[in-house]
């Protein structure tokens, strides 16, 4: 399964942002040793269901230190039996676009 999701406290800093707490999360997932790639708007997570989920939670609970409050927006494609999908799915879109 791939997961997308994006991790945010509830307040920024004292310039409104919020990049050093959406990077403990992302600390957390690319220690995972999951594939996983990171972009303006998420970060996308390729495993078997309990572990990708798992990663989650920590990532969450990584972003909860810092913050009483935290939004989370998941997005899954569950596909069984499919591995590699992450850079995969993007190679045939690519594919299709030159055919």
């Amino acid at each position: 399964m791939i997961v997308a999701f994006s991790i945010s406290p509830s307040a920024g800093d004292e310039t409104g942002g919020v990049s050093e707490a959406v990077a403990e999360a992302v600390r957390v997932v690319r220690a995972s040793g999951l594939p996983n790639e990171t972009n303006a708007m998420f970060t996308n997570i390729e495993g078997e269901w309990d572990e990708v989920m798992a990663v989650v939670k920590q990532a969450v609970d990584a972003v909860a230190a810092v913050s009483p409050r935290v939004s989370l927006v998941l997005k899954a494609d569950i596909r069984p039996g499919y591995t590699g999908q992450l850079t995969a799915k993007v190679e045939r879109i690519e594919q299709a676009l030159v055919d």
